[in-house]
């Protein structure tokens, strides 16, 4: 088909033949005749030598993290018995970008190579295609158009801020988990030691005190954490995403919810998502399931019948919701066992609970869920988590 200046000559050129004809100016004639050549080769041209190719397209890596750069590299091969003219490859970037390159001719056999970069601004589905070839005849006047590849959908995951999973003792949440693991009871005998003012009667060994000058006490190992529940709300009557405000909320609940998974997974915990629509995400690939998960959950029903954790073992329930006021907070309970503490992160103000930490901006998130947990603030900066 012409291009834009294809047809614009085109109309010079029937004009010109119409008036040189009705006028007897035969200059006009010739060049409106002359033209009209130019477009009917060049037409002929692009449809009889076309470009014999073949495009595959990879992306590095193959799901984004919001904040991050992709790239795509096109491979063209030559095929066919001759060489291939010159094309103009065209790939659509999401709703409203479109990346250009520009391909020579190729011999039977060569191949080239071209590489564009896609941002990744917010998390979702970023589709990228067809994959359009262009081949215009040397003047411009003229352009055929074929799909050299399919559309293909990028998935960008949110950005996960690094955080530190709590240990025995440290941190306001260290030393509730501590608080419940001897409320379990002793674990493993560990070794002895010398008694001190406070110890139990009961811990105090005295076969070994027979032998000694001082008394000897049995000293048990504290069994650490060792499961990680995850529990987003998403309740569209909590997140309105018409309103900036609101949209923005949930938007650092997926955040604190991509984390956390992140978090417990890093630190060898068996972590398990869990939110409404009966997804239940857990085993030994549940960060990165969450991920891909995260990348495209929008606000949906309240959290239902919620089932408890069937892990063994001392537990955290990290509840992410609005506020201590909505109903997922309260639905949380029935997760409760004597072996697990439960953290609220609310996108809002996180109240007078000192097991809650406020969302109200990521960064807020990080320092004030690493505090809880007690961890040193200055060990690492800010960062985002390779997925």
């Amino acid at each position: 088909m012409p291009t834009r200046g294809g047809l614009v000559i085109a109309a010079g050129a029937a004009a010109a033949i119409v008036i040189g004809r009705a006028f007897g100016l035969i200059e006009l004639f010739v060049i409106g005749v002359g033209c009209a050549t130019a477009i009917v080769l060049a037409l002929l041209v692009v449809h009889l030598r076309r470009p014999h190719l073949r495009l595959e397209r990879w992306i590095h890596p193959a799901v984004l993290t919001v904040g991050d750069d992709g790239r795509v590299d096109v491979i063209v091969h030559g095929t066919g018995r001759f060489s291939s003219p010159p094309v103009r490859l065209s790939d659509t970037v999401g709703t409203s970008g479109v990346a250009r390159i520009a391909v020579g001719a190729l011999r039977p056999g060569e191949r080239v190579a071209a590489a564009y970069r896609i941002p990744a601004h917010r998390r979702g589905v970023l589709v990228l295609g067809p994959l359009e070839v262009e081949r215009r005849d040397l003047l411009g006047l003229a352009r055929t158009t074929s799909i050299g590849a399919g559309a293909t959908e990028v998935m960008v995951a949110p950005r996960a801020v690094e955080l530190a999973m709590p240990r025995l003792g440290q941190g306001a949440l260290g030393r509730q988990l501590l608080a419940q693991a001897r409320r379990l009871g002793p674990g493993d005998f560990h070794s002895l030691r010398d008694y001190v003012a406070g110890d139990e009667l009961r811990s105090i060994h005295w076969r070994a005190s027979a032998r000694s000058d001082e008394l000897k006490v049995r000293q048990h190992t504290t069994e650490g954490i060792r499961r990680c529940l995850v529990v987003l709300d998403r309740d569209r009557k909590v997140y309105d995403t018409s309103l900036p405000e609101l949209d923005e909320a949930f938007e650092r609940a997926i955040v604190a919810a991509a984390s956390l998974a992140e978090a417990g997974d890093r630190a060898g915990l068996a972590t398990r998502f869990v939110t409404s629509g009966g997804i239940d995400l857990r085993g030994p690939d549940v960060a990165a399931a969450t991920l891909r998960l995260l990348a495209r959950v929008q606000p949906g029903d309240a959290l239902g019948d919620l089932a408890r954790d069937p892990g063994d073992g001392l537990g955290l329930v990290v509840v992410i919701t609005a506020s201590p006021t909505t109903p997922a907070w309260r639905a949380a309970e029935q997760l409760l066992d004597p072996a697990t503490v439960r953290v609220g992160v609310f996108t809002g103000r996180a109240g007078d609970d000192r097991l809650a930490v406020g969302a109200t901006s990521v960064e807020t998130f990080r320092l004030g869920w690493n505090r809880l947990a007690g961890h040193d603030l200055q060990r690492r900066p800010v960062g985002a988590v390779a997925s």
